[in-house]
């Protein structure tokens, strides 16, 4: 009797397993679907764009100091100069939006709130007068997140997701500093800021070991 009810206990701990797997598999797949979305409408945001001419960039452009730009603080990130400005953009936004959807299971909104509303904030603030439009900024958000989450979380997942964007864009740092004629680089130095904040403020519920004897000096 011990024998069987050992058995139908580990059927049933082997059931749930699959079962918690299964969910976090459709929650996965419902994230990763909505950031192909994401990605689609800033393609038909650019269209609509082109268009007319450009004519959302003055419209709905982050102007620093002015109150009539201050909706560029969410709309910044939806409007490109161009069409190779988007696709500068596009395959970062797929690749680390990728490791997010994969690592960050129940906090992407408020990751997503605190890299456009504290880094555009900031560009509303410092930033140098003129329309500020792309987004690159949200690029160097989840940059700067997935990098300083890797180094405050230690786990194997975390670590793991900062050293594929270390490798992989870590050249893109040199964005942050100003010269590049055309270049929002406050977009970049205030989202990395803000994306390094959210790994400080926002929980993101990685379930994974700690590397607690992992030396990073």
């Amino acid at each position: 009797m011990k024998r069987v009810k050992a058995v139908e206990g580990l059927a049933e701990t082997s059931t749930v397993a699959a079962m918690i797997n299964r969910d976090h598999m459709r929650a996965f797949l419902r994230r990763a679907a909505a950031l192909v979305a994401f990605v689609a409408v800033l393609w038909a945001i650019q269209v609509v764009n082109w268009i007319t001419g450009y004519g959302l960039n003055p419209a709905f452009g982050l102007i620093p100091r002015y109150l009539g730009g201050l909706d560029g603080v969410i709309a910044m990130p939806l409007l490109h100069g161009s069409f190779g400005h988007l696709m500068a953009n596009t395959p970062p936004l797929l690749v680390m939006g990728g490791l997010l959807v994969a690592t960050t299971t129940r906090a992407l909104l408020p990751l997503n709130a605190v890299v456009i509303g504290l880094g555009g904030g900031l560009v509303w603030v410092f930033g140098s007068s003129a329309i500020h439009i792309g987004a690159s900024g949200l690029v160097f958000g989840w940059f700067g997140f997935l990098v300083v989450r890797g180094l405050v979380d230690r786990s194997l997942i975390t670590l793991g997701a900062a050293l594929v964007v270390g490798v992989l864009y870590g050249s893109i740092l040199w964005g942050v500093l100003p010269g590049q004629p055309g270049v929002s680089w406050e977009a970049h130095l205030f989202g990395a800021i803000a994306g390094a904040a959210a790994a400080l403020l926002v929980r993101t519920h990685v379930h994974a070991p700690r590397l607690g004897d992992v030396d990073l000096d």
